[in-house]
């Protein structure tokens, strides 16, 4: 045994001993669970004026970020457990950006690190967009400047910046005037890095249509909404300064996402003013899902009077989505702002506690081999003994599946490589949500359950029925037998 496993060895002993004289609550964790409760009910706004118009909310890790427009030089993100708790949360700053006024900004996770995407005009120049980088997982920062992004030619004005992934692939969508009409329009760019366009932008989406041109002809403020190996693009027409600010969509058909042609419009707006709730410009938008993956969910800015406009009076409005038979959304109409809406599905349990995973065949725990730290690290079956690097956290996913993500390396447990194959490695990668990540937990029997992975359809194994702490843990055609089942608790 090599010195560096005698002395993990030792440490797995004390922590071992010590667990033994601890007490410890479990989880304990049941398939064929109950549907996840919904959170504690609201009504809107669930963010008031001033700092409210252009919402990006996001759920991560237990709590949602929430991040608006201020029209001042500062960024401030609001966090909560719930969506009930936004409307009480403090603003904290975030960074300071220098320019004489931010809006619509955009908070995405590429990897490990956050972005923060966000318009401002300094001096009098052109309205650009700007991206900050965090330091680390945490979406409160602290972020480092990465500078303005280079979207139009001269160093053009380039406005509401959002991130589209598609076909593996970063995309910025955002709106520009164009140079052959100078209608203010959709537009899309590649990107090298979530910093850096590899390309100026093109022209996907002009507002031509009449709906896209009451007060003002306009398109911004896209979003992407995908679903079903379908990719939607939403966006808001006609201009702010009116009541009749609404939301359009395109749709993805394949080919060069660049070209126009790649994109279809749909023929009427999803989502526009309601009178009779008082409810007037909702747009600029963006979407979220609800903590146990089963709910999708929009984030909007609005007016309580028609003759409000793009100031400060707007405030930001939740409500849930549905989809249509033929697998489009349906944004459904703007709520009232008496009408008492239940929390997004699973809030109740949004932070539950870690859990351990237990092998029937061995006894022993997965674990995080040698504490490692770094995406592509090993996993292994070791005594249990309570130590952090046998604690997991369950996140859903979605349709019954799971991100298990480790409490010490904060890493999730990834099928290595996409491998298909029976006897396929199990390693751990930064958390990233594709199906390389998701596995479907199924109730064994007699408190055991097996857990599947969404890409390979396999399941872990103790590999070759092994009972010695540093045994594998490989994927294999799903048996049901003894080494392929495991408590949680």
């Amino acid at each position: 045994m090599s010195s560096t496993r005698r002395q993990t060895a030792v440490r797995r002993i004390l922590l071992f001993a010590l667990a033994l004289v601890t007490a410890m609550s479990t989880h304990l964790i049941s398939t064929g669970r109950a549907e996840a409760a919904p959170g504690p009910s609201f009504t809107n706004p669930v963010v008031g004026a001033p700092n409210s118009a252009d919402p990006t909310l996001v759920f991560h890790e237990g709590f949602y970020y929430y991040v608006a427009t201020t029209w001042t030089s500062d960024i401030v993100m609001r966090r909560s457990a719930t969506v009930a708790g936004l409307h009480d949360a403090a603003e904290q700053l975030v960074f300071r950006s220098g320019g004489t006024g931010m809006w619509a900004p955009h908070l995405e996770m590429i990897g490990d690190r956050w972005y923060l995407y966000y318009s401002v005009e300094q001096t009098g120049g052109p309205r650009r967009t700007h991206v900050l980088e965090s330091s680390g997982r945490d979406p409160l920062g602290p972020y480092t400047d990465r500078g303005i992004m280079d979207l139009m030619p001269d160093n053009g004005w380039a406005i509401d910046a959002s991130l589209l992934r598609l076909g593996g692939n970063l995309y910025m969508t955002f709106s520009a005037f164009s140079p052959q009409d100078n209608l203010q329009s959709l537009y899309i760019a590649p990107l090298s890095n979530p910093w850096t366009a590899s390309a100026r932008g093109t022209r996907i989406s002009a507002p031509t249509l009449a709906w896209e041109r009451q007060d003002g002809a306009v398109n911004e403020g896209s979003f992407a909404l995908q679903r079903g190996g379908r990719t939607f693009l939403t966006y808001s027409a006609s201009h702010c300064n009116g009541p009749n600010y609404k939301l359009g969509m395109l749709e993805y058909r394949g080919g060069d996402p660049l070209l126009a042609s790649s994109w279809t419009k749909q023929a009427n707006p999803i989502f526009q003013r309601n009178d009779a709730a008082g409810v007037f410009g909702p747009g600029h938008h963006s979407f979220f899902t609800s903590p146990d993956g089963s709910e999708t969910w929009i984030a909007y800015h609005a007016n309580s009077s028609a003759s409000q406009g793009c100031g400060t009076t707007r405030t930001t409005r939740v409500q849930k989505i549905s989809w249509n038979a033929d697998g489009t959304p349906n944004l459904g109409v703007p709520v009232s702002t008496t009408t008492a809406l239940p929390g997004p599905s699973g809030e109740a349990g949004a932070a539950a506690a870690p859990v351990t995973l237990r092998n029937r065949h061995s006894k022993l725990c997965l674990d995080d081999r040698d504490w490692a730290t770094a995406p592509g690290s090993a996993v292994q079956q070791w005594t249990c003994g309570g130590a952090t690097v046998q604690d997991w956290h369950l996140t859903p996913a979605s349709n019954g599946y799971y991100q298990v993500r480790n409490r010490h390396s904060g890493l999730c447990l990834d099928n290595y490589n996409f491998a298909t194959t029976p006897g396929s490695e199990v390693r751990q990668w930064t958390c990233n949500g594709n199906n390389a990540q998701q596995w479907r937990i199924s109730a064994a029997g007699e408190g055991f359950s097996t857990l599947a992975n969404r890409h390979s359809g396999l399941c872990l194994d103790n590999y070759n029925f092994a009972t010695t702490p540093g045994s594998e843990v490989r994927q294999w055609t799903c048996n049901g037998n003894n080494a392929q089942q495991w408590s949680i608790a």
